[in-house]
Protein backbone atom coordinates (compact mmCIF):
# COMPACT_ATOMS: atom_id res chain seq x y z
CA UNK A 1 0.00 0.00 0.00
CA UNK A 2 1.26 3.81 -1.01
CA UNK A 3 2.02 6.20 1.35
CA UNK A 4 -0.73 9.08 1.85
CA UNK A 5 0.99 11.86 0.52
CA UNK A 6 -0.06 15.13 2.17
CA UNK A 7 0.43 18.56 1.92
CA UNK A 8 0.41 21.31 4.69
CA UNK A 9 -0.43 25.11 4.54
CA UNK A 10 0.37 27.25 7.55
CA UNK A 11 2.48 30.27 7.19
CA UNK A 12 3.75 29.52 10.80
CA UNK A 13 7.36 27.34 10.49
CA UNK A 14 7.76 26.21 13.62
CA UNK A 15 3.96 24.89 13.48
CA UNK A 16 4.52 23.28 10.26
CA UNK A 17 7.37 21.45 11.75
CA UNK A 18 5.48 20.03 14.61
CA UNK A 19 2.51 18.98 12.27
CA UNK A 20 4.99 17.27 10.38
CA UNK A 21 6.43 15.40 12.91
CA UNK A 22 2.97 14.06 14.04
CA UNK A 23 1.87 13.46 11.03
CA UNK A 24 4.94 11.46 9.98
CA UNK A 25 4.84 9.28 12.83
CA UNK A 26 1.73 7.26 11.73
CA UNK A 27 1.98 4.36 9.74
CA UNK A 28 1.58 5.49 5.92
CA UNK A 29 1.70 9.02 6.60
CA UNK A 30 4.01 11.21 4.17
CA UNK A 31 4.25 15.35 4.21
CA UNK A 32 5.83 15.42 0.37
CA UNK A 33 5.01 19.47 0.01
CA UNK A 34 4.82 22.74 2.70
CA UNK A 35 4.01 26.18 1.93
CA UNK A 36 2.77 29.20 3.55
CA UNK A 37 0.51 31.18 2.01
CA UNK A 38 -1.95 30.74 -0.60
CA UNK A 39 -0.35 31.17 -3.92
CA UNK A 40 2.28 28.77 -2.72
CA UNK A 41 -0.06 26.21 -1.78
CA UNK A 42 -1.95 26.54 -5.24
CA UNK A 43 1.51 26.03 -7.17
CA UNK A 44 2.78 23.31 -4.80
CA UNK A 45 -0.44 21.09 -4.97
CA UNK A 46 -0.31 21.25 -9.33
CA UNK A 47 3.46 20.44 -8.66
CA UNK A 48 2.54 17.20 -6.33
CA UNK A 49 -0.80 16.52 -6.64
CA UNK A 50 -0.93 15.05 -2.80
CA UNK A 51 -3.63 13.13 -1.70
CA UNK A 52 -4.71 15.56 0.92
CA UNK A 53 -3.65 18.90 1.71
CA UNK A 54 -4.34 20.26 5.25
CA UNK A 55 -5.10 24.34 4.98
CA UNK A 56 -4.91 26.92 7.97
CA UNK A 57 -7.12 29.48 7.05
CA UNK A 58 -5.03 32.43 8.58
CA UNK A 59 -2.43 33.34 6.20
CA UNK A 60 -0.60 36.37 4.97
CA UNK A 61 -2.63 38.40 2.03
CA UNK A 62 -5.18 35.93 0.04
CA UNK A 63 -6.29 33.63 2.79
CA UNK A 64 -7.05 29.69 3.10
CA UNK A 65 -10.41 30.25 1.59
CA UNK A 66 -8.95 31.83 -1.16
CA UNK A 67 -6.75 28.83 -1.05
CA UNK A 68 -9.10 26.01 -1.26
CA UNK A 69 -11.34 27.58 -3.71
CA UNK A 70 -8.50 27.82 -6.31
CA UNK A 71 -7.19 24.38 -5.99
CA UNK A 72 -10.63 23.29 -6.30
CA UNK A 73 -11.05 24.88 -9.88
CA UNK A 74 -8.26 23.54 -10.93
CA UNK A 75 -8.48 19.62 -9.04
CA UNK A 76 -12.48 19.13 -8.18
CA UNK A 77 -11.41 16.08 -6.76
CA UNK A 78 -8.50 17.97 -4.46
CA UNK A 79 -9.10 16.19 -0.65
CA UNK A 80 -9.05 19.26 1.73
CA UNK A 81 -8.68 19.91 5.28
CA UNK A 82 -9.17 22.79 6.75
CA UNK A 83 -7.12 22.71 10.17
CA UNK A 84 -7.63 26.05 12.14
CA UNK A 85 -7.80 28.53 15.29
CA UNK A 86 -11.16 29.80 13.99
CA UNK A 87 -14.11 27.76 15.65
CA UNK A 88 -16.56 29.80 14.65
CA UNK A 89 -19.43 28.25 12.24
CA UNK A 90 -19.29 31.01 9.69
CA UNK A 91 -15.74 30.50 8.68
CA UNK A 92 -16.59 26.76 8.81
CA UNK A 93 -19.59 26.86 6.43
CA UNK A 94 -17.86 29.10 4.23
CA UNK A 95 -14.96 26.68 3.74
CA UNK A 96 -17.08 23.83 3.09
CA UNK A 97 -18.67 25.93 0.60
CA UNK A 98 -15.32 26.85 -1.20
CA UNK A 99 -14.94 23.34 -1.59
CA UNK A 100 -12.78 21.59 1.61
CA UNK A 101 -13.64 17.91 2.98
CA UNK A 102 -13.17 18.86 6.40
CA UNK A 103 -12.61 21.07 9.55
CA UNK A 104 -10.97 20.72 12.77
CA UNK A 105 -9.81 23.15 14.87
CA UNK A 106 -6.37 23.46 16.65
CA UNK A 107 -8.07 23.16 19.80
CA UNK A 108 -8.94 19.43 19.48
CA UNK A 109 -7.03 16.55 20.43
CA UNK A 110 -3.83 15.11 17.92
CA UNK A 111 -6.29 12.10 17.55
CA UNK A 112 -8.95 14.16 15.71
CA UNK A 113 -6.94 15.82 13.31
CA UNK A 114 -5.12 12.22 12.15
CA UNK A 115 -8.74 10.57 12.37
CA UNK A 116 -9.91 13.81 9.69
CA UNK A 117 -7.34 13.22 7.79
CA UNK A 118 -7.66 9.43 7.13
CA UNK A 119 -11.63 10.15 6.56
CA UNK A 120 -10.68 13.11 4.31
CA UNK A 121 -8.75 10.50 1.91
CA UNK A 122 -11.26 7.80 2.13
CA UNK A 123 -13.62 10.47 0.46
CA UNK A 124 -15.81 11.56 3.95
CA UNK A 125 -16.19 14.37 5.53
CA UNK A 126 -14.84 15.33 9.20
CA UNK A 127 -15.44 17.65 11.57
CA UNK A 128 -14.30 18.56 14.51
CA UNK A 129 -16.83 18.15 18.03
CA UNK A 130 -16.57 21.92 18.82
CA UNK A 131 -17.52 23.02 14.79
CA UNK A 132 -20.20 20.25 14.70
CA UNK A 133 -21.90 21.99 17.45
CA UNK A 134 -21.50 25.11 16.44
CA UNK A 135 -23.20 24.80 13.07
CA UNK A 136 -25.71 22.62 15.48
CA UNK A 137 -26.43 25.93 17.40
CA UNK A 138 -26.59 27.89 14.88
CA UNK A 139 -28.91 25.57 12.73
CA UNK A 140 -31.19 25.05 15.68
CA UNK A 141 -31.73 28.37 17.05
CA UNK A 142 -31.66 31.86 15.80
CA UNK A 143 -28.31 32.73 15.34
CA UNK A 144 -27.80 32.77 11.56
CA UNK A 145 -24.40 34.57 10.80
CA UNK A 146 -24.60 37.52 9.01
CA UNK A 147 -21.74 36.45 6.35
CA UNK A 148 -24.14 33.42 5.37
CA UNK A 149 -25.64 34.87 2.43
CA UNK A 150 -22.35 35.74 1.08
CA UNK A 151 -19.71 33.54 -1.00
CA UNK A 152 -16.47 32.18 -0.43
CA UNK A 153 -14.86 34.75 -2.14
CA UNK A 154 -17.30 37.82 -1.10
CA UNK A 155 -16.31 36.44 2.66
CA UNK A 156 -12.61 36.68 2.00
CA UNK A 157 -12.75 40.31 0.46
CA UNK A 158 -14.97 40.90 3.51
CA UNK A 159 -12.25 39.55 6.09
CA UNK A 160 -9.24 41.27 4.23
CA UNK A 161 -11.35 44.94 4.59
CA UNK A 162 -12.45 44.02 8.33
CA UNK A 163 -8.14 43.87 8.22
CA UNK A 164 -7.78 47.09 6.90
CA UNK A 165 -6.27 46.02 3.95
CA UNK A 166 -6.83 48.71 0.63
CA UNK A 167 -8.67 47.97 -2.31
CA UNK A 168 -5.43 47.72 -4.07
CA UNK A 169 -3.92 45.59 -1.91
CA UNK A 170 -7.13 42.88 -2.06
CA UNK A 171 -6.68 43.25 -5.82
CA UNK A 172 -3.27 42.40 -5.33
CA UNK A 173 -3.69 39.66 -3.01
CA UNK A 174 -6.74 38.31 -5.34
CA UNK A 175 -5.91 38.71 -9.00
CA UNK A 176 -8.47 41.52 -9.36
CA UNK A 177 -8.86 44.65 -10.74
CA UNK A 178 -9.13 47.35 -8.35
CA UNK A 179 -12.80 48.21 -10.28
CA UNK A 180 -13.87 43.86 -9.57
CA UNK A 181 -12.74 44.73 -5.50
CA UNK A 182 -15.08 47.88 -5.14
CA UNK A 183 -17.59 46.18 -7.34
CA UNK A 184 -17.42 43.09 -4.36
CA UNK A 185 -17.28 45.72 -1.95
CA UNK A 186 -20.34 47.31 -2.78
CA UNK A 187 -22.25 44.30 -2.66
CA UNK A 188 -21.00 43.01 0.44
CA UNK A 189 -22.30 45.90 2.14
CA UNK A 190 -25.43 45.52 0.51
CA UNK A 191 -26.28 41.90 1.41
CA UNK A 192 -25.02 42.34 5.11
CA UNK A 193 -27.24 45.36 5.51
CA UNK A 194 -23.95 47.61 6.43
CA UNK A 195 -23.51 51.28 6.04
CA UNK A 196 -19.93 51.90 6.58
CA UNK A 197 -16.35 50.38 6.31
CA UNK A 198 -16.77 50.22 10.55
CA UNK A 199 -20.20 48.60 10.20
CA UNK A 200 -18.33 46.02 8.39
CA UNK A 201 -15.77 45.68 10.30
CA UNK A 202 -18.05 45.46 13.47
CA UNK A 203 -20.32 42.42 11.89
CA UNK A 204 -16.91 40.48 10.77
CA UNK A 205 -15.53 40.70 14.05
CA UNK A 206 -19.37 39.38 15.79
CA UNK A 207 -18.80 36.76 12.88
CA UNK A 208 -15.95 35.56 14.13
CA UNK A 209 -14.13 36.20 10.71
CA UNK A 210 -11.63 38.58 12.61
CA UNK A 211 -10.59 38.93 16.00
CA UNK A 212 -11.25 42.43 17.36
CA UNK A 213 -7.23 42.39 17.73
CA UNK A 214 -6.38 41.91 14.31
CA UNK A 215 -9.32 44.23 12.92
CA UNK A 216 -8.82 48.05 11.96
Amino acid sequence: MSALSIMLVDDHPIVREGYRRLLERQPGFRVVREADNAAAAYQSYREASPDVVIMDLSLPGAGGLEAIRHIRQWDKNARILVFTMHSGSAFALKAFEAGAAGYVTKSSDAADLVKAVKTVAGGGRALSDDIAREIAAERLGDSRSVVADLGPRETEILRLVAMGKTTEEIAAFLNLSTKTVQNYHYQIKSKVGARTDAHLVWLAIGSGLVEAANAE
